[in-house]
């Protein structure tokens, strides 16, 4: 498709009640079109605007004013999408915004696809395919870190280091090929020392890059973590000092919470998403013990377990089948009701969990040792925004895909294998991280990162 044939509009605000509604038309035609639905209060064309101007009038359709609007007028290339854009931008809510955008869809505009206006950016060379998925990053970010690492990568962070790394092969490769083909021209002699040096170089830097992937979706999309321990031990306290509020009820009798209670809090920087379960024992009440069972589901599929354990009594047959679990995941043991005289033996805890935090839930202390133990688990504690990190599968697929050639690369040399064969091996890399970054990418790839973006981006 030819896009600079196709002008588009769409609602880029959320659809609901709001202080402001915005219409976004982008393509050859937006300012044509603008003109044929907005009427300047002092009577002149947004077509003899210079971009990055606004000027304040009426929506009208249907000849009659539907309501106050200011227009924002970009000029191409130096715009979001390096188009010609306008931005209506009338009062919000659901029927006026839709009634504005059904005016310029009349005036000549195409409903735009989902996330067009950001695939547009992409193809007119205004974002490389890491930024483009950033946006929507940054739109569903619930963190500051999670806002930062995108915005980040919006700016082109992981666009450097991709670049860096990708820079580096293709001189080695352009080396090889030019001494391979025109032996009679006074080009350097390419070494084994050279090629090693550029392999272990770009190794060092996907590795890193590999590693800051789970970060980021600690980060991104959160950790999916059960509160367990016995009855009574001060989970449903637990759950409400880390939720802030009185999420689930508290009593002093065993077997209160009989289902799994489910929240999403930010620990640090850090999203939990919190499953406060039933009291783990054997019992012969038949709905505890539905909720007992689903515990133990959860726990199975946990990526994160905070067991809980009473400072007050020793420890049972419960409690141990929770260390047992719990030295085979992400623990963080947790001795509740400091404030009451000690009876567990911390010893038999430490020989199964090494991250070990004492709190008072019922007194609200203890949250920020929590944090840190958490951050420290998830790696966030290590995590700079600033870097540029993985944020999605599809950039760890070509990471890991370009590290696994450069391997292949460096182990042919090792192994006497003709530069011919080391060159093929290069060259895999290279097009891995160019597919990344959308330098040489197929409709289908591209495709598949834009289908997810909501409409108006």
């Amino acid at each position: 498709m030819n896009y600079q044939n196709v002008t588009i509009a769409a609602i880029s605000t959320a659809q609901g009640e709001g202080g402001i509604g915005v219409i976004r038309i982008s393509g050859d035609r937006a300012i044509e079109i603008a003109d044929n639905v907005f009427k300047n209060i002092n009577g002149k064309k947004l077509a003899g605007m210079k971009g990055y101007t606004a000027a304040y009038g009426s929506i009208i359709y249907e000849n009659e004013k539907l309501d106050e609007c200011v227009a924002l007028v970009f000029r191409a290339p130096h715009s979001y999408t390096g188009e010609n854009v306008v931005e209506l931008s009338c009062h919000g809510g659901v029927y006026i915004t839709r009634q504005v955008l059904r005016a310029v869809l009349e005036a000549g505009a195409k409903p735009a696809e989902a996330g067009e206006f950001t695939k547009r950016a992409f193809l007119n060379g205004k974002l490389d395919l890491t930024e483009a998925e950033s946006v929507m990053d940054i739109i569903s970010a619930k963190s500051r870190s999670a806002a930062r690492s995108a915005l980040s990568v919006k700016e082109g962070a992981l666009r450097k280091k991709i670049n860096e790394v990708k820079d580096g092969l293709l001189s080695v490769t352009a080396h090889l090929s030019a001494w391979a083909d025109y032996p009679e021209e006074d080009i350097a002699e390419v070494t084994d020392e050279m090629i090693f040096s550029a392999c272990d170089k770009a190794v060092a830097a996907l590795e890193h890059l590999l590693s800051t992937y789970d970060m980021g979706q600690a980060v991104k999309q959160g950790i999916d973590t059960v509160i367990a321990g016995r009855p009574n031990v001060g989970k449903s306290s637990l759950m409400n000092l880390l939720s802030g509020y009185e999420k689930s009820i508290v009593t002093d009798i065993p077997g209160t919470t009989r289902d799994v209670v489910e929240d999403t809090v930010l620990v640090g920087d850090v999203l939990l998403r919190l499953s406060d379960t039933a009291g783990l024992r054997e019992t012969d009440d038949a709905v505890e013990k539905i909720g007992v069972d689903r515990a133990r589901q959860r726990l199975d599929q946990c990526g994160l377990l905070l067991a809980v354990f009473d400072n007050s009594r020793e420890l049972d047959g419960d409690d141990f089948e929770l260390l047992d679990l719990a030295a085979r995941i992400p623990s963080i043991a947790i001795i509740n009701k400091t404030d009451l005289e000690t009876k567990l033996d911390i010893a038999q805890v430490r020989e199964k969990v090494r991250n070990i935090i004492y709190i008072s839930a019922a007194k609200g202390e203890g949250r920020e040792a929590i944090v840190g133990a958490v951050e420290k688990i998830a790696g966030t504690d290590k995590l700079n925004p600033s870097e540029g990190i993985l944020s999605n599968e599809r950039q760890r697929a070509n990471v890991r895909n370009a590290l696994a050639s450069v391997r292949e690369a460096r182990e042919a040399l090792a192994s006497g294998m003709t530069f011919d064969a080391v060159t093929v091996s290069l060259e895999d890399a290279i097009s891995e991280l160019l597919e990344m970054t959308g330098e040489k990418t197929g409709d289908e790839v591209i495709d598949r990162v834009f289908h997810n973006f909501c409409v108006g981006k």
